[in-house]
């Protein structure tokens, strides 16, 4: 019991990490359409975000299970913590980046803002994915449990999330740490499952 809800806490650290990145863009994509447009694209960001990671989910949960993937999943959970660090670094706290998004979806219009938004889930329902098969491994249970977590998220709190990072930015920090200690976790775990496989 004890162990089960360890794993929940740190999905839910890992939902409110990665689902704040998402959050931003999608709020600064729709700030920059007209304002008749922006329900509509918050909504179909949103759904694109929770369609997205149930497909990732399916897809991971099933091949983490096939010796080496699981080590591979830990190294690519690794890109993930880079990628993260230079979001906390670069993008999320610089004005200027978040003035030149806007104005270039501006400039495309709704069309532009909806690419931006899909690209981005793209990467960041992945992302997300990745850090809570990490987690849950073969718990089906815990994955869908962290995926459900993660829609609700991004369709209620997402505001919320966005404003606490943004304001805090050690709470950032301390998310980039988790992630990292999760990768190293991963990645020790996939070497041993590996490892039968290779050993003369």
């Amino acid at each position: 019991m004890l162990d089960w809800l360890l794993d929940v806490s740190q999905i839910i650290i890992a939902d409110i990490v990665l689902s704040g990145d998402n959050a931003l863009i999608i709020g600064m994509a729709a700030s920059a359409v007209p304002e008749e447009h922006r329900k509509k694209v918050i909504f179909i960001g949103l759904m694109a975000a929770a369609i997205l990671r149930i497909l990732f989910a399916l897809i991971a949960s099933y091949l983490i299970s096939i010796p080496g993937l699981l080590l591979f999943g830990g190294l690519l959970l690794f890109w993930v913590c880079w990628k993260f660090y230079q979001d906390i670094r670069d993008f999320s706290s610089n004005d200027e980046d978040k003035n030149k998004l806007q104005k270039d979806v501006a400039g495309k219009g709704l069309k532009g803002a909806l690419i931006t938004i899909i690209v981005a889930d793209v990467s960041m329902s992945l992302d997300n994915v990745i850090a809570i098969t990490a987690i849950a491994r073969d718990n089906t249970t815990l994955l869908i449990l962290g995926i459900g977590f993660a829609i609700l998220l991004m369709a209620f709190f997402a505001t919320a999330i966005v404003k606490l990072l943004t304001k805090f930015k050690w709470l950032s920090y301390l998310g980039l740490i988790f992630l990292v200690y999760l990768s190293s976790k991963m990645t020790f775990d996939g070497w041993l499952q590996l490892y039968p496989y290779i050993k003369i």
